[in-house]
């Protein structure tokens, strides 16, 4: 996975539509509405969600490596990888989420990561800890 935290994914940005996702990838696999009221666009391997308004929320991504401009961060040693490096780091609902990288990911499952648009961390600053 190639991240630009905040700006796009494998070189599709935050700003990509539905339709975007759609002409890059063809039609999902599936496409459903999740428990938090986004809809989900699921190629398998790589999931994009958006806002009822057609804004993109979360692209979720499994991958072995985690690439940021030079660095490339093995996703079992993500969570090492973001403690050491960003300080507001914090967990929420079982995931360790980073602001400085946008991203969030389960401590439990390493291979899969998601990357978040910024308007995304109020929602998961203000979950309950745990």
């Amino acid at each position: 996975m190639h991240l630009q935290p905040y700006q796009s994914v494998d070189g599709m940005p935050f700003t990509a539509t539905r339709d975007d996702i759609i002409r890059a990838h063809g039609p999902p696999h599936s496409e459903e509405r999740n428990n938090i009221g986004l809809t989900a666009l699921d190629y398998g391997a790589l999931v994009y969600r958006f806002q009822d308004s057609g804004r993109l929320e979360e692209v979720t991504a499994r991958a072995q490596v985690l690439h940021l401009g030079a660095l490339a961060i093995p996703l079992g040693t993500l969570a090492m990888f973001v403690r050491a490096n960003d300080s507001a780091a914090f967990e929420r609902a079982g995931f360790l989420v980073s602001p400085r990288y946008g991203i969030a990911f389960v401590l439990d499952e390493p291979c899969w990561v998601t990357a978040l648009a910024r308007h995304c961390l109020p929602q998961w600053e203000a979950l309950r800890a745990g």
